[in-house]
Protein backbone atom coordinates (compact mmCIF):
# COMPACT_ATOMS: atom_id res chain seq x y z
CA UNK A 1 0.00 0.00 0.00
CA UNK A 2 1.03 3.54 -0.30
CA UNK A 3 0.24 5.02 2.74
CA UNK A 4 0.35 9.15 3.56
CA UNK A 5 1.24 9.95 6.88
CA UNK A 6 0.57 13.18 8.77
CA UNK A 7 2.96 13.81 11.46
CA UNK A 8 5.83 11.25 9.76
CA UNK A 9 8.73 12.81 11.54
CA UNK A 10 7.09 13.02 15.28
CA UNK A 11 7.45 11.13 17.93
CA UNK A 12 5.04 8.39 17.04
CA UNK A 13 5.37 9.36 13.33
CA UNK A 14 9.00 8.21 13.42
CA UNK A 15 8.60 5.06 14.57
CA UNK A 16 5.51 4.30 12.18
CA UNK A 17 7.35 5.09 9.44
CA UNK A 18 9.83 2.65 9.56
CA UNK A 19 7.34 0.53 10.67
CA UNK A 20 5.41 0.53 7.63
CA UNK A 21 8.42 0.10 5.72
CA UNK A 22 9.70 -3.23 7.28
CA UNK A 23 6.21 -4.58 6.21
CA UNK A 24 6.64 -3.84 2.61
CA UNK A 25 4.74 -0.22 2.51
CA UNK A 26 5.42 2.84 0.74
CA UNK A 27 4.88 5.79 2.79
CA UNK A 28 4.95 9.16 1.69
CA UNK A 29 5.40 11.99 4.46
CA UNK A 30 4.29 15.49 4.88
CA UNK A 31 7.37 17.60 6.29
CA UNK A 32 7.03 21.14 7.21
CA UNK A 33 10.56 21.80 7.09
CA UNK A 34 13.83 20.68 5.55
CA UNK A 35 14.83 19.18 8.58
CA UNK A 36 11.76 16.72 8.79
CA UNK A 37 12.16 16.36 4.98
CA UNK A 38 15.82 14.29 5.22
CA UNK A 39 14.46 13.08 8.26
CA UNK A 40 12.04 10.94 5.78
CA UNK A 41 14.10 10.79 2.91
CA UNK A 42 16.66 9.27 5.55
CA UNK A 43 14.36 6.78 6.67
CA UNK A 44 13.36 5.68 2.89
CA UNK A 45 9.82 7.66 2.80
CA UNK A 46 8.50 10.19 -0.22
CA UNK A 47 8.06 13.31 0.96
CA UNK A 48 5.39 16.18 0.38
CA UNK A 49 5.97 19.54 1.28
CA UNK A 50 3.24 21.49 3.91
CA UNK A 51 1.79 21.67 7.23
CA UNK A 52 -1.79 20.26 8.17
CA UNK A 53 -3.03 24.47 7.43
CA UNK A 54 -2.54 23.45 3.65
CA UNK A 55 -5.84 21.64 3.17
CA UNK A 56 -5.60 21.22 -0.55
CA UNK A 57 -2.44 19.65 -0.26
CA UNK A 58 -3.40 17.36 2.62
CA UNK A 59 -6.29 16.36 0.01
CA UNK A 60 -3.89 16.31 -2.97
CA UNK A 61 -1.66 13.59 -1.00
CA UNK A 62 -4.88 11.74 0.14
CA UNK A 63 -6.48 11.14 -2.91
CA UNK A 64 -3.45 9.70 -4.15
CA UNK A 65 -2.73 7.30 -1.24
CA UNK A 66 -3.94 3.58 -0.54
CA UNK A 67 -5.12 5.40 3.19
CA UNK A 68 -3.97 7.67 5.66
CA UNK A 69 -2.30 7.72 8.60
CA UNK A 70 -3.11 11.15 9.95
CA UNK A 71 -0.98 11.64 13.34
CA UNK A 72 0.22 15.55 12.98
CA UNK A 73 -1.64 18.06 15.79
CA UNK A 74 -0.17 20.99 16.77
CA UNK A 75 1.14 20.35 20.11
CA UNK A 76 3.60 23.74 20.30
CA UNK A 77 0.40 26.16 20.42
CA UNK A 78 -1.95 23.76 22.20
CA UNK A 79 0.43 23.32 25.06
CA UNK A 80 1.36 26.85 25.08
CA UNK A 81 -2.06 27.94 26.17
CA UNK A 82 -4.46 27.75 22.53
CA UNK A 83 -5.24 24.25 22.55
CA UNK A 84 -8.82 25.27 21.42
CA UNK A 85 -6.49 26.37 18.33
CA UNK A 86 -4.75 23.68 17.70
CA UNK A 87 -7.71 21.32 18.00
CA UNK A 88 -9.96 23.35 15.32
CA UNK A 89 -6.86 22.95 13.04
CA UNK A 90 -7.00 19.26 13.37
CA UNK A 91 -10.48 19.61 12.69
CA UNK A 92 -10.27 21.26 9.44
CA UNK A 93 -7.10 18.65 8.74
CA UNK A 94 -9.00 15.45 9.40
CA UNK A 95 -11.80 17.05 7.40
CA UNK A 96 -10.09 17.76 3.86
CA UNK A 97 -8.51 14.06 4.62
CA UNK A 98 -11.54 12.39 5.05
CA UNK A 99 -13.29 14.33 2.07
CA UNK A 100 -10.80 12.71 -0.82
CA UNK A 101 -11.35 9.15 0.73
CA UNK A 102 -14.89 9.39 0.48
CA UNK A 103 -16.51 6.20 -1.88
CA UNK A 104 -12.85 4.61 -1.82
CA UNK A 105 -13.10 2.20 0.92
CA UNK A 106 -9.54 3.08 2.13
CA UNK A 107 -7.90 3.20 5.47
CA UNK A 108 -7.88 6.47 7.06
CA UNK A 109 -6.26 6.00 10.38
CA UNK A 110 -6.19 8.95 13.33
CA UNK A 111 -4.84 9.08 16.76
CA UNK A 112 -6.71 10.46 19.30
CA UNK A 113 -6.70 9.78 23.16
CA UNK A 114 -8.51 8.29 25.93
CA UNK A 115 -8.09 10.81 29.25
CA UNK A 116 -11.13 11.37 30.22
CA UNK A 117 -13.15 9.04 28.22
CA UNK A 118 -14.85 7.66 31.90
CA UNK A 119 -13.89 9.30 34.93
CA UNK A 120 -14.33 6.96 38.15
CA UNK A 121 -13.46 4.03 35.81
CA UNK A 122 -11.83 1.57 33.31
CA UNK A 123 -12.75 2.77 29.91
CA UNK A 124 -13.19 0.96 27.22
CA UNK A 125 -13.12 0.54 23.33
CA UNK A 126 -17.28 0.85 23.28
CA UNK A 127 -16.93 4.32 25.87
CA UNK A 128 -17.66 6.92 24.04
CA UNK A 129 -16.16 10.22 24.47
CA UNK A 130 -18.66 13.52 25.66
CA UNK A 131 -18.48 16.52 23.77
CA UNK A 132 -19.30 19.61 25.83
CA UNK A 133 -17.62 23.36 25.29
CA UNK A 134 -14.46 22.16 26.87
CA UNK A 135 -12.18 22.66 24.09
CA UNK A 136 -10.40 19.26 25.08
CA UNK A 137 -13.53 17.81 23.56
CA UNK A 138 -13.00 19.25 20.01
CA UNK A 139 -10.81 16.02 19.65
CA UNK A 140 -13.34 13.82 20.75
CA UNK A 141 -15.66 15.41 18.24
CA UNK A 142 -12.98 14.72 15.59
CA UNK A 143 -12.55 11.60 15.88
CA UNK A 144 -16.55 10.74 16.02
CA UNK A 145 -16.39 12.74 12.55
CA UNK A 146 -13.66 10.01 11.01
CA UNK A 147 -16.40 7.27 12.91
CA UNK A 148 -18.76 8.18 11.09
CA UNK A 149 -16.77 8.24 7.64
CA UNK A 150 -17.21 4.89 8.31
CA UNK A 151 -20.84 5.11 6.74
CA UNK A 152 -19.58 7.19 3.56
CA UNK A 153 -17.37 4.27 1.97
CA UNK A 154 -14.48 5.07 4.61
CA UNK A 155 -12.46 2.31 6.08
CA UNK A 156 -12.06 4.79 9.45
CA UNK A 157 -10.70 3.71 12.79
CA UNK A 158 -9.63 5.55 15.48
CA UNK A 159 -6.43 4.58 17.62
CA UNK A 160 -7.32 6.17 21.15
CA UNK A 161 -3.10 6.68 22.24
CA UNK A 162 -2.25 6.10 26.04
CA UNK A 163 -1.18 9.53 28.31
CA UNK A 164 1.93 9.03 28.16
CA UNK A 165 3.80 7.03 24.81
CA UNK A 166 6.98 6.41 26.19
CA UNK A 167 10.17 5.14 24.64
CA UNK A 168 14.07 6.50 24.50
CA UNK A 169 13.95 10.29 22.88
CA UNK A 170 10.19 11.04 24.39
CA UNK A 171 9.97 14.85 24.77
CA UNK A 172 6.62 14.49 26.21
CA UNK A 173 4.57 14.08 29.75
CA UNK A 174 7.08 12.20 31.11
CA UNK A 175 10.18 13.90 30.01
CA UNK A 176 8.20 16.93 31.36
CA UNK A 177 7.98 15.44 34.81
CA UNK A 178 11.40 14.18 35.25
CA UNK A 179 12.36 18.53 34.08
CA UNK A 180 9.73 19.71 36.75
CA UNK A 181 11.60 17.60 39.51
CA UNK A 182 14.90 18.58 38.59
CA UNK A 183 14.08 22.00 38.72
CA UNK A 184 11.82 22.04 41.74
CA UNK A 185 14.08 19.55 43.56
CA UNK A 186 11.43 17.12 44.29
CA UNK A 187 9.19 14.65 42.85
CA UNK A 188 5.99 15.27 42.61
CA UNK A 189 2.53 13.57 42.19
CA UNK A 190 -1.19 15.00 42.90
CA UNK A 191 -3.22 14.41 46.15
CA UNK A 192 -2.19 10.79 47.46
CA UNK A 193 -0.92 9.95 43.45
CA UNK A 194 -3.45 6.76 43.01
CA UNK A 195 -4.65 8.25 39.97
CA UNK A 196 -3.10 6.07 36.76
CA UNK A 197 -2.93 6.87 33.72
CA UNK A 198 -2.47 4.34 30.96
CA UNK A 199 0.75 3.91 29.11
CA UNK A 200 2.25 2.30 26.20
CA UNK A 201 6.18 2.06 24.58
CA UNK A 202 6.06 3.83 21.28
CA UNK A 203 7.32 0.95 19.32
CA UNK A 204 3.80 -0.72 20.37
CA UNK A 205 1.99 2.10 19.73
CA UNK A 206 3.67 2.31 15.95
CA UNK A 207 2.75 -1.23 15.50
CA UNK A 208 -0.75 -1.02 16.43
CA UNK A 209 -1.51 1.99 14.04
CA UNK A 210 -0.11 -0.18 10.73
CA UNK A 211 -2.07 -3.45 11.59
CA UNK A 212 -5.31 -0.38 12.28
CA UNK A 213 -3.99 1.09 8.61
CA UNK A 214 -3.78 -2.67 6.99
CA UNK A 215 -6.79 -4.55 8.59
CA UNK A 216 -8.79 -2.71 10.98
CA UNK A 217 -13.02 -2.68 10.17
CA UNK A 218 -14.48 0.41 8.92
CA UNK A 219 -15.51 2.42 12.60
CA UNK A 220 -12.99 0.81 14.55
CA UNK A 221 -12.35 2.26 18.27
CA UNK A 222 -8.59 0.72 18.93
CA UNK A 223 -6.78 1.65 22.41
CA UNK A 224 -3.19 1.70 22.14
CA UNK A 225 -3.11 1.09 25.66
CA UNK A 226 0.00 -1.69 26.96
CA UNK A 227 -0.64 -0.99 30.88
CA UNK A 228 -4.13 -0.44 32.23
CA UNK A 229 -3.09 2.14 34.81
CA UNK A 230 0.13 3.00 36.30
CA UNK A 231 0.21 5.25 39.66
CA UNK A 232 1.59 8.37 39.18
CA UNK A 233 3.34 8.09 42.89
CA UNK A 234 4.76 5.38 41.67
CA UNK A 235 6.05 7.39 38.57
CA UNK A 236 7.22 10.02 40.95
CA UNK A 237 9.25 7.77 43.32
CA UNK A 238 11.39 6.46 39.94
CA UNK A 239 11.96 9.87 39.25
CA UNK A 240 13.07 10.93 42.78
CA UNK A 241 15.57 7.87 42.84
CA UNK A 242 16.72 8.73 39.20
CA UNK A 243 17.77 12.13 40.73
CA UNK A 244 18.21 11.48 43.95
CA UNK A 245 15.31 14.33 45.40
CA UNK A 246 12.84 14.28 47.59
CA UNK A 247 9.20 12.19 46.90
CA UNK A 248 6.25 14.20 47.58
CA UNK A 249 3.06 15.12 47.25
CA UNK A 250 1.76 18.38 45.72
CA UNK A 251 -1.97 19.45 46.55
CA UNK A 252 -4.10 19.56 43.85
CA UNK A 253 -5.15 23.02 43.99
CA UNK A 254 -1.19 23.72 43.53
CA UNK A 255 -0.50 21.16 40.60
CA UNK A 256 -0.36 24.15 38.13
CA UNK A 257 1.92 26.10 40.04
CA UNK A 258 4.24 23.18 40.65
CA UNK A 259 3.78 21.47 37.03
CA UNK A 260 2.79 24.59 35.52
CA UNK A 261 1.06 23.43 31.67
CA UNK A 262 1.05 19.67 32.85
CA UNK A 263 -0.85 20.87 36.09
CA UNK A 264 -4.06 19.94 34.08
CA UNK A 265 -3.29 16.50 33.43
CA UNK A 266 -0.86 15.13 36.35
CA UNK A 267 -3.50 14.63 38.12
CA UNK A 268 -6.10 13.12 36.02
CA UNK A 269 -7.10 8.98 36.68
CA UNK A 270 -7.63 7.49 32.78
CA UNK A 271 -7.22 3.70 33.13
CA UNK A 272 -7.92 1.92 29.97
CA UNK A 273 -8.50 -1.10 28.66
CA UNK A 274 -6.94 -2.81 25.66
CA UNK A 275 -8.62 -5.89 25.55
CA UNK A 276 -11.13 -5.41 22.33
CA UNK A 277 -8.37 -3.88 20.34
CA UNK A 278 -6.10 -7.02 21.27
CA UNK A 279 -8.49 -9.86 19.95
CA UNK A 280 -9.54 -7.61 17.28
CA UNK A 281 -6.32 -6.62 15.61
CA UNK A 282 -3.64 -9.31 17.76
CA UNK A 283 -1.98 -6.94 19.00
CA UNK A 284 0.35 -8.07 21.64
CA UNK A 285 2.38 -5.42 23.12
CA UNK A 286 6.13 -6.56 23.92
CA UNK A 287 7.86 -3.52 24.62
CA UNK A 288 9.25 -2.40 27.86
CA UNK A 289 6.47 -1.08 30.43
CA UNK A 290 6.53 2.61 31.97
CA UNK A 291 8.12 1.83 34.85
CA UNK A 292 10.71 -0.14 33.38
CA UNK A 293 11.55 2.12 30.85
CA UNK A 294 11.74 5.49 33.41
CA UNK A 295 14.77 2.57 35.50
CA UNK A 296 17.05 2.29 32.20
CA UNK A 297 17.84 5.57 32.65
CA UNK A 298 17.67 7.80 29.05
CA UNK A 299 14.95 9.80 30.98
CA UNK A 300 17.83 11.60 33.37
CA UNK A 301 20.41 12.08 31.19
CA UNK A 302 21.57 15.71 31.52
CA UNK A 303 20.73 18.06 29.62
CA UNK A 304 23.34 19.44 27.45
CA UNK A 305 24.51 22.83 27.51
CA UNK A 306 26.23 24.92 24.83
CA UNK A 307 29.06 27.96 25.20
Amino acid sequence: MRIFVTGASGWIGSAVVPELIDAGHQVVGLARSDASAAALTGAGAEVVRGTVDDLDVLRDAAAASDGVIHLAFKHDIAFSGDFRGAAEADRRAVDALGAALVGTDRPFVIASGVAGLAPGRVSTEQDTATVNSSPITIRAATAQAVLDLAQQGVRSSVVRLSATCHGDGDNGFMATLVAVARAKGVSGYVGDGTNRWPAVHRLDAARLFRLAVEKAPAGSVLHGVAEEGVALRDVAEVIGRHLDVPVTSVAPENAAEHFAWLGAFVGIDAPASNALTRRLLAWEPVHPGLLEDLDKGHYFQAPTTTA
